[in-house]
């Protein structure tokens, strides 16, 4: 493992305590341009999230005003009631985006997709860095705002569901990261650039629980505006 990338998990928490847990839930405030451009404006505005830690799945209850629960997996995706019966199901996915841009529509269980290998990929940061077949390498590092950021670049195995196979992280003196970079493959790989503040202690671990995400220009800045996406945590639980 790439010595930066020790570090941030590190900063972050005691890997071997992080691996003896399942799941994490937490509270979610969501907002953004995304979710109306893709015509789902509201639909996840509030809502609650689970996540797997040892397995890659999430879900997302309710799942729009209806009260439907959602089911994420790397080769399908389910929408359930609130009887767990299921309503609909994709089975993979991720090739139902071929073709897609940034302004193309999503149906509901596309949306369950993205919201899934997001959220998964956010709240399982900085640990997946030491997952089997993640790959890590150090980069110059980056001055934003006064300042100094160090940089990794971060290649992921085909079998993880994730924006985009390369991403990069940014992290502080301390380890703790303050942004993170990818492109959106199944919206047209789309740049964005994620920005990760208001750490909290969670049972031990230092956990963001305020990110923003604007769009990222060709010579790697972010751009103020639109506000792509916004996510408040609260109410954080391991499991």
């Amino acid at each position: 493992m790439d010595p930066l990338a020790a570090r941030i998990i590190d900063a972050h928490g005691d890997i071997a305590k992080w691996r003896k847990f399942k799941s994490l839930s937490a509270k979610l405030q969501q907002g953004g341009a995304l979710w109306g451009l893709k015509g789902h404006p509201g639909k996840l505005d509030e809502t609650s999230v689970t996540v797997g830690l040892q397995d890659e799945w999430a879900s997302h209850a309710p799942f729009g005003p209806d009260g439907k629960i959602s089911s994420f997996r790397p080769d399908m995706v389910q929408l359930a009631d609130r009887d767990s019966r299921v309503l609909e199901e994709l089975k993979d996915p991720r090739a139902s985006f071929a073709g897609h841009t940034l302004e193309t529509p999503w149906s509901e269980l596309q949306l369950a997709y993205f919201a899934g290998i997001a959220m998964w990929t956010y709240l399982n940061l900085p640990f997946l860095l030491a997952r089997d077949g993640v790959q890590s390498e150090r980069l110059s590092d980056w001055e934003e705002g006064g300042a100094t950021w160090q940089r990794l670049r971060v290649t992921f195995p085909r079998e993880v569901a994730t924006h985009s196979t390369v991403q990069t992280l940014y992290a502080d003196d301390h380890g703790l990261l303050k942004r993170h970079d990818y492109d959106v493959e199944i919206a047209g790989n789309t740049p964005g650039a994620h920005y990760i503040s208001d750490y909290a202690d969670v049972q031990g671990f230092r956990i963001p629980t305020s990110r923003r995400i604007f769009p990222r220009g060709p010579d790697g800045r972010s751009l103020t505006e639109p506000l792509v996406v916004s996510i408040d945590l609260s109410h954080i639980k391991l499991a």
